[in-house]
Order: C-alpha cells, then structure tokens, then sequence
C-alpha cells in the first residue's frame, strides 16, 4: 500500500471543488429529469393507447412517423413520440388502423 500525504489546505481545496462538482450534477440531472418521462412504452401499450394494430405501428416505424428504440427483438417508445402522434392517428388512419 502507498501513502501519498498533501497539505491540509490542498485536501480542503479538494473537497471544496468535489462538492462543487457534485452539486453541478446534481443540478444537470434535475433538470433534465423534470422534463422527461422515466418509462419507455411497450408495442403494446402503445397499440393500446393510439388504438392501432401491431402492423400499423410497424408502418409507423418504417415511415419513420414514430422514434423508437429497440433492444433484441423488442421495441420500445417514449410517452413523447406516442402524445405527439394522438392527434395525428385520425388523419393517417381515419379508420383507426
């Protein structure tokens, strides 16, 4: 094990900037938390909330209509992209599907 010794001033000067650091952090992820939803929806759920089928969601996403993510063979959207499409399913599909 190695010691490496500093002045108390130094030390302090460290801790000061650390906390300093710390706090700027902090400060970042509450604003950026604040604005965002925290959960991703499933193809589902979103089936289930713009009432259309699991194939016309996929249209959606070639169309590149809807941003989502996809993690194996499963994909997932942000409750943005879905709340940004409600008010434009009636006009794509006037027939809901």
């Amino acid at each position: 094990m190695e010691i490496v010794s500093i002045e108390k001033k130094t030390f302090e000067m460290m801790v000061v900037s650390f906390n300093a650091l710390a706090e700027k952090v902090a400060t970042l992820r509450r604003r950026s938390d604040g604005g965002r939803m925290e959960r991703w929806l499933t193809g589902e759920e979103v089936c289930g909330q713009l009432r259309i089928s699991p194939r016309t969601l996929q249209t959606l996403r070639d169309r590149r209509l809807i941003g989502y993510s996809q993690i194996n063979r499963r994909f997932y959207y942000k409750p943005e992209e879905v709340k940004r499409l409600i008010p434009l399913v009636g006009t794509l599909y006037p027939g809901g599907k």
